[in-house]
């Protein structure tokens, strides 16, 4: 017999930063020995109001102390509030409420199949929309799709933010159409507006429900609400999650009264779903960014950060808002720099492009620290 290799308790799914982490506040985080790291990746732009806001706290503490949870069996001032808060919110119409990402997204794309009866989904190229079947079926990522390439739905794939290669694809029989308005595990990509509107016109003309996948642009990151605001086109369904509750685990599918009409009791369903816990956070979440002007400081930080950074080895920043990528040829390099300044961001898929994801209240120090620490940088010469 052939002895089974130990393993760890906890089954390692990423590669931890090389220090445990023992709290949060604000825009930083801290480790087991008490030192302050500048936190621009945001627990993977979960953190939108920043770590443990007081405003979140008490509301989940509150909550907690009066019903810690029950399900969609019951009804629930609290959820009806989340539900109407982040409907107005998002300039949508009604909300389903799940769990995380990849669950919301499953949802919409099994809503697009189910509403239109056809059999195939249409996404683009870099792309990334979560583990679970349907998700994987439209996300570009080999490593993790071609195990289970026999059990994917026929995805159609197109160049993103290509104005000629859209007009010529065939969407007559795509169910649904599904995108990252800014493609974040790509390397921060994004497209136009008038390709935005393009898309939004060549669904309506063939039947496909459009998807916008705003788990990371959306809840104020891009200086507006959503993204669908930043580029002037609405959705048939917008997927929430992330900073939807400040690091509560939550997920939305948000629809138009046009796609909630045609659903019935049963379609979709979720036993956590919209707990009373994640609720009073979601609010808390939305009350935050639309009052104490983290929306504006997105704007502002980005505006700074691209004047800042030129003349260092930054060559470029992209993206929007506070969802940026910086290009360097040093970027590994850079980021090695970065974490010994006790400064977190993100890798991309792209080896040249570190992101930034920061909480929506990112300080003007954390800015400070950040560009100071790229201009002190000095690449190896070869």
């Amino acid at each position: 017999m052939i002895a089974t290799p130990p393993v760890p308790a906890l089954l390692p799914t990423y590669a931890p930063y090389p220090f445990p982490l023992a709290r949060g506040e604000g825009d930083r985080v801290f480790d087991v020995q008490g030192q302050a790291w500048w936190d621009f990746y945001g627990g993977h732009c979960v953190c939108a109001t920043g770590h443990s806001h007081p405003k979140v706290v008490r509301a989940i503490a509150d909550q907690a102390a009066s019903l810690l949870f029950y399900s969609a069996a019951a009804a629930l001032p609290v959820r009806d509030q989340a539900a109407a808060s982040i409907t107005a919110f998002s300039n949508m119409d009604s909300v389903f409420f799940c769990n995380s990402g990849a669950e919301a997204n499953e949802n919409a794309l099994k809503l697009t199949l189910l509403l239109t009866g056809r059999k195939r989904l249409a996404a683009f190229e870099g792309g990334w929309h979560g583990r679970t079947l349907l998700a994987l079926s439209v996300t570009d990522d080999p490593k993790i799709t071609e195990p289970f390439a026999d059990q994917l739905t026929p995805c159609l794939r197109l160049p993103f933010g290509d104005l000629d290669a859209l007009a010529a694809a065939d969407f007559s029989d795509v169910a649904g159409v599904i995108l990252e308005p800014i493609q974040s595990m790509a390397g921060i990509k994004t497209a136009s507006r008038d390709w935005f509107r393009a898309l939004r016109a060549k669904c309506d003309a063939t039947g496909a429900l459009l998807i916008f996948d705003e788990i990371q642009t959306g809840m104020g990151r891009l200086g507006t609400p959503f993204a669908a605001q930043f580029y002037g086109v609405r959705p048939d369904i917008t997927t929430s999650a992330k900073g939807l509750a400040s690091g509560v685990p939550m997920g939305a599918l948000l629809m138009t009264a046009a796609v909630a009409s045609r659903l019935k009791g049963g379609d979709l369903g979720s036993t956590f779903g919209g707990g009373p816990l994640a609720c009073a956070a979601l609010l808390a979440t939305v009350d935050v960014i639309s009052h104490e002007g983290l929306m504006p400081n997105a704007m502002a930080a980005a505006v700074r950060l691209r004047l800042e950074l030129k003349g260092s080895v930054v060559t470029e920043v992209m993206g929007e808002g506070l969802l940026l990528g910086l290009r360097s040829a040093h970027s590994a390099a850079l980021k090695k720099h970065l974490l010994a300044k006790h400064i977190l961001l993100g890798g991309s898929g792209d080896p040249t492009v570190l992101r930034l994801m920061p909480p929506l209240n990112v300080s003007a120090e954390a800015l400070t620290a950040l560009i100071s620490a790229v201009h002190a940088f000095q690449p190896e010469s070869k």
